[in-house]
């Protein structure tokens, strides 16, 4: 797969359903490698719920690829997941890249839905076993603390086989449930240096259970605006971030030109990523297009030239 650019949204920064759909259509056509949904219930700010958004891009992109950034398994049962993702690379002919992770104890989407936090690692290590069990067997039996399963089959199967599964989350739990049945890690809001040791302790676990992860399925992200810092929406953007982190924004997002964004891709580069979720700082559709435009036109030829061959 090499080094790659996919773009990442959280908040749905469209005026309407016709300038997000005109937002696929430069993404598709440009060459930009995926898009990213983030996975949100309860906010007050307008985000796309994320399955839906997978289901949709099915049918409304024709080569981009196309991924959860990441869907909490902590609230979802691995059975209908594991059908709704096998349903969705279908009928997108295997664009789909799964990815999960265990979800924030602190978000309102446990409490709004009646799902207890408590025992959510284990709940979303017993769901990947079973979603990677169902993708790819045809009678699954299961015995967990949370998920019981007698003989259960899923048809038709993912295209992609096998269907890629990557895994988000740093703390050492997220380590082993990566090494145990990741084909794939991706970070969150975090810096190169944050990150390095990561991706070192999921190569050495994955080396200790005799599984490999490929080296360029190591991905990471961050945000960027072609513009200068001084701008209202970078001002608000950074106090956001400052506020959600708890500690000095800087590092986390690129915001200039390309060298500047480049500096950002080097570092990460340098501790073993070789995916990018970038994503726009921007608001409303035309801004939204104008900073995807810039990418596609002056940062992905920059991404590209790192392959070897290049």
């Amino acid at each position: 797969m090499g080094i790659g650019a996919g773009i990442g949204i959280a908040n749905f920064s469209f005026d309407d359903a016709k300038g997000f759909w005109r937002w696929v259509d430069v993404c598709d056509n440009g060459g930009v490698d995926s898009i990213w949904q983030s996975d949100r219930i309860i906010d007050a700010a307008p985000n796309l719920e994320t399955m839906s958004a997978m289901a949709a891009l099915a049918g409304g992109s024709k080569r981009l690829k196309f991924g959860m950034n990441v869907a909490s398994m902590g609230l979802r049962n691995p059975v209908l997941m594991a059908k709704q993702c096998a349903t969705i690379d279908v009928l997108s002919e295997g664009r789909l890249l799964p990815a999960f992770g265990v979800g924030s104890a602190l978000s309102k989407d446990f409490t709004a839905t009646g799902t207890p936090t408590r025992g959510r690692g284990k709940r979303t290590a017993e769901g990947l076993e079973i979603m990677a069990r169902l993708w790819r067997e045809d009678n699954v039996s299961f015995d967990g603390e949370y998920y019981q399963l007698d003989n259960a089959t899923i048809a038709p199967k993912p295209v992609q086989d096998p269907l890629p599964l990557w895994v988000g989350g740093s703390a050492k739990q997220a380590i082993e449930r990566t090494a145990r049945w990741g084909t794939g890690w991706q970070a969150g809001i975090e810096t190169a240096s944050e990150i390095a040791p990561v991706i070192a302790g999921i190569k050495q676990r994955a080396e200790e259970l005799d599984r490999s992860i490929a080296e360029d399925h190591f991905g990471a992200g961050f945000g960027f605006r072609f513009g200068r810092p001084d701008e209202p929406i970078v001002e608000r953007y950074s106090k956001l971030l400052e506020k959600r982190l708890g500690k000095d924004p800087r590092g986390y997002s690129a915001v200039g030109d390309v060298e500047d964004m480049m500096a950002l891709v080097h570092d990460f580069r340098a501790v073993g990523v070789h995916k990018f979720i970038l994503r726009p700082i921007a608001s409303g559709t035309e801004d939204m297009l104008a900073q995807t435009k810039l990418m596609v036109e002056k940062l992905l030829p920059e991404i590209d030239a790192l392959n070897p061959g290049k």
